[in-house]
């Protein structure tokens, strides 16, 4: 069941990098759907259990090159939307520091080189 959802994302992502292009690709699977699965994942045991073939999907539908620099612009625009949120306020901005946080736990993971098994 949770590997259909991201799956079908997957299949999602190859439309919509035909109609809008590769940033629109990226920011659809990689900035918004990983990042909410990855935050799922934190809670949900059977999320976790398909992150590791999600990445790998993820890293073989775009070139390298392109995923560091979509990484660095995304982790960017995340550092600065979370720049303006007062860390006090529970319900403002808190989606953007959630998303901060999971970007960080997987972008070593669509940077390196391979993918070891543990």
């Amino acid at each position: 069941m949770f590997e259909d959802i991201w799956r079908k994302q997957c299949e999602a992502t190859l439309g919509i990098r035909k109609r809008f292009g590769e940033e629109a690709a990226l920011d659809y699977l990689v900035g918004e759907k990983l990042l909410h699965y990855v935050s799922a994942a934190r809670y949900n045991p059977a999320f976790a259990a398909q992150l590791p073939a999600f990445v790998s999907d993820v890293r073989q539908m775009f070139p390298r090159e392109t995923m560091a620099t979509y990484l660095t612009a995304l982790e960017q625009r995340l550092t600065e939307d979370n720049h303006f949120v007062d860390i006090e306020d529970t319900c403002l901005g808190s989606g953007s520091i959630d998303d901060l946080t999971s970007l960080k736990q997987i972008v070593d993971l669509l940077r390196a080189e391979t993918l070891g098994t543990a």
